[in-house]
């Protein structure tokens, strides 16, 4: 692959897929500065993964495959080295102009294990099973029961904060 169309393919990537980026260093960091840190390594990560990119997939599974194992290795990387930003990312206050529910939601799925907090997000996109199963490595039929537990304990959630 040429360089130029390495570079076109990047751009393409980042102005088409942008919104799943975003999601992901939502749920995967909390602080603005960590949400910046966490996009420039996803960005260095997918100009890295572009001659791997064989088209054998959706672009889409592709892209979230390298963000979700970026941002998996940077959050373990981050509690490495600073154990307790874990407490510190919870008690700050949200950003202004955004939603309660969105925030608690996205709260919510940061607080679950990296496969079901990956499937959330995947499921939230409007993945299919079979896609979902590509991308994170696990059966199609665990994709369907883990995200059936995912939902009963967020609604389950959501009742303790209406009560």
């Amino acid at each position: 692959m040429t360089k130029e169309k390495q570079e076109e393919l990047f751009h393409s990537w980042l102005t088409d897929h942008k919104p799943i980026l975003y999601k992901i260093i939502r749920v995967y960091s909390q602080d603005l500065d960590d949400q910046n840190d966490l996009f420039q390594e996803i960005t260095i990560q997918l100009w890295k993964s572009i001659p791997n990119f064989k088209a054998q997939c959706l672009e889409t599974t592709w892209i979230y495959r390298v963000a979700l194992n970026t941002a998996l290795k940077w959050k373990k990387k981050a509690r490495k080295n600073n154990p307790e930003q874990i407490t510190e990312d919870l008690i700050k206050e949200p950003a202004e102009n955004t939603h309660p529910h969105l925030d608690w939601l996205y709260h919510e799925i940061s607080l679950l294990n990296k496969i079901d907090r990956s499937l959330t997000l995947l499921m939230l996109d409007g993945f299919g099973y079979k896609d979902m199963s590509e991308i994170l490595g696990i059966t199609t039929s665990n994709v369907g029961v883990k995200i059936n537990r995912i939902k009963i304990h967020l609604q389950e959630r959501s009742k303790l904060l209406t009560s």
